[in-house]
């Protein structure tokens, strides 16, 4: 599935990702540095009723956010070096956890996502429009 989304308009967005994806618990996000990886799952958390503040964890690898009905772990790969590094941090543990898990930078390890993870590939359009690809295998 593929759609295009404006910025202000990224609530609405969020929405219809959801109800694409139903209950799939781990998704590859994959777009250029700036792209807008970090704001589209911002808007995810905030739909879910996340209350936390959204950010990135490049720094932390993991960040995690509650919501009412579960967690959410939102994990960055950017600085990590190869599948060996992500598992001593962590990330696979999170990814067969049976929550929901945002992964940016995915293709630093792909090694290790479960086969039924959706990947989600976000490119800028203009400065305020995104187009949003979702692969389902």
């Amino acid at each position: 599935m593929e759609f295009n989304y404006k910025l202000n308009d990224i609530r609405e967005a969020a929405t219809r990702f959801w109800q694409t994806i139903s209950d799939r618990k781990v998704i590859a996000f994959h777009g250029n540095m700036g792209a807008g990886k970090t704001t589209f799952i911002h808007a995810l958390c905030e739909v879910k009723g996340v209350k936390d503040i959204v950010g990135s964890p490049t720094f932390s690898i993991i960040n995690e956010y509650y919501f009412p009905s579960g967690k959410i772990f939102h994990i960055d790969l950017y600085r990590l070096k190869d599948e060996e590094e992500a598992i001593r941090a962590g990330v696979e543990d999170c990814l067969y956890s049976d929550h929901i898990c945002f992964v940016e930078w995915p293709e630093k390890s792909p090694g290790i996502f479960p086969n039924d993870a959706v990947h989600v590939f976000i490119e800028m359009e203009d400065s305020e429009t995104r187009h949003l690809t979702i692969q389902d295998k």
